[in-house]
């Protein structure tokens, strides 16, 4: 009976303990992590999938669908004009549900996806699918619905963080998108076309990918060549994970996910010229998500780490024009002055060739790494410097940091560093265009932007900054308009595809 009795007593005393812990850890929400809410939830509520033996989606899907959620947003009057000539934004509003077309106003309704992380509301989304919106409301899978509220945005990840006032609610479990191999399963579940949860399958195609649909250059990518401009709150991070699961209008904000059920990606976008499937989706990865998740519950707005170098990314070609060996990494071209790089030893000609030991064959194996890290953390990266590689630690800036090294510059000074020469467009070549405005680049001088960056002879720059340019005058006022010494381009490049590019203006 004794026995009994303190076997009693100790289960007595561990379940109080267990109660007591979860209810010390519920009493810290406010403080505590996404991932640290999933692993409350998922003790309590553990699923079991297992991806071996045939293929067979139905245990994810399960699992999966109840937690992803359909967003309707509400406008009023013309939140986000048409007509601005940049093709990125056009793709944006018709993939989660706004119609093309020459209308002059936001519809009044759109809608996307959105996939919930913590039981207590929390749901992470697209910001193209919340950006502007009047009113958010929340449809689950079994037709309950809730008003939403923003608990962050940030357009340079297009990620958003909304809540709804509810307990209890199902959760779609992070993965880990390191993890992520090319070739495995994934599912896409999602809203598409006004459809209600649908679930496609195919695989990863792709990771790592940068394709300019943000507008914005990446922190260091700002800098790329011999930029000395300041950096910018916006710095666009782009490092998607490609799949040919079938993603369309609707699905933005929605779930990828592995055949576990984990989360490892929120879909994005697509490429497609008709804005529907045509084969490839674009996610962005769930470890990038965590951060910028976190970043809004402790802090109202997310912390960027930066590195503060200017790099360009190497390739067979470049490492002829540089006259090294090295075909990886990033060439380090200018250091900038005050920066996190020069405080750890980083010099002009430095190579970049790994982070956190996994070597860099692009700049987004950078830009994704760094872009999860906040101001004063370490980061260690391979450089290769006189052949000989060797590992340095920098401790990250915040941008407030940085900013000192940029200053402002004319817009004689700034054309000048385009080193480009303009002819006004005649009425016959806008009419073939179809276009209102534009010059068309008749010269390109060797070391100024447009060199650098590609832009060649008989390119049609129809705006900069927004702003349509038909003569020098405009261009000039337009470069004033210049933020940070930025500017963006919008034109048709000799081959008659339509460009929108954004770099800093260098000399």
């Amino acid at each position: 009976m004794k026995k009994i009795g303190i076997t009693l007593l100790t289960a007595l005393v561990g379940g109080a303990m267990a109660i007591g812990g979860y209810k010390l850890i519920e009493g810290e929400q406010t403080s505590t992590t996404i991932e640290d809410k999933q692993k409350v939830y998922f003790a309590n509520n553990p699923i079991s999938i297992s991806s071996a033996g045939e293929v067979d989606f139905v245990q994810a899907a399960a699992a999966v669908t109840p937690a992803v959620v359909h967003i309707q947003t509400t406008y009023s009057g013309s939140q986000r004009s048409q007509g601005s000539g940049d093709p990125f934004e056009e793709m944006f509003r018709d993939f989660f549900g706004s119609p093309r077309g020459n209308q002059q106003r936001q519809p009044a309704m759109a809608s996307g996806s959105g996939v919930i992380v913590s039981d207590d509301g929390y749901i992470v989304t697209n910001n193209h699918v919340v950006e502007n919106a009047n009113k958010i409301e929340v449809i689950l899978p079994d037709k309950r619905a809730f008003q939403a509220k923003v608990i962050g945005r940030d357009p340079n990840t297009d990620l958003a963080l909304i809540k709804v006032n509810s307990k209890g609610l199902p959760v779609v479990k992070l993965g880990n998108s390191d993890n992520v191999q090319v070739g495995e399963w994934v599912l896409a579940v999602g809203y598409p076309l006004t459809l209600q949860t649908t679930v496609t399958a195919g695989i990863v195609s792709a990771k790592g990918r940068a394709l300019g649909l943000l507008g914005q250059p990446s922190p260091e990518e700002m800098y790329n060549r011999r930029g000395d401009g300041q950096p910018r709150a916006n710095a666009a991070i782009e490092s998607f994970i490609q799949t040919d699961a079938a993603i369309n209008r609707g699905n933005s904000g929605g779930a990828l996910v592995n055949t576990k059920g984990e989360l490892i990606g929120i879909n994005a976008a697509i490429a497609s010229q008709t804005g529907y499937y045509a084969g490839y989706g674009f996610a962005i990865p769930v470890n990038l998500a965590k951060k910028i998740m976190d970043d809004f519950i402790k802090y109202g707005a997310v912390k960027r780490g930066f590195i503060g170098v200017t790099f360009r990314e190497l390739d067979a070609n470049v490492a002829k024009e540089y006259g090294v060996k090295q075909i990886n990494g990033l060439y380090v071209n200018e250091v900038i002055a005050g920066g996190a790089g020069q405080a750890a030893g980083i010099r002009k000609g430095d190579i970049i060739s790994k982070i956190e030991g996994r070597t860099i064959l692009s700049s987004s194996d950078l830009q994704e790494k760094v872009g999860r890290m906040r101001p004063g953390e370490k980061v260690k990266l391979g450089i290769v410097r006189d052949g000989k590689e060797q590992t340095i630690t920098v401790t990250l800036k915040g941008e407030e940091q940085l900013k000192s090294a940029g200053s402002s510059r004319s817009s004689e000074e700034m054309y000048n560093a385009l080193g480009a020469s303009f002819t006004p467009l005649s009425g016959a070549q806008k009419s073939k265009y179809n276009i209102a405005s534009g010059v068309v680049v008749t010269d390109v001088r060797r070391g100024g932007v447009f060199y650098e960056y590609g832009i060649t002879r008989g390119t049609v720059i129809t705006h900069m900054n927004g702003k349509p340019v038909n003569n020098t005058d405009d261009i000039d006022k337009a470069l004033s308009a210049s933020k940070n010494n930025v500017l963006r381009l919008n034109g048709i490049a000799s081959d008659g595809s339509r460009i929108t590019m954004t770099f800093p203006l260098v000399q």
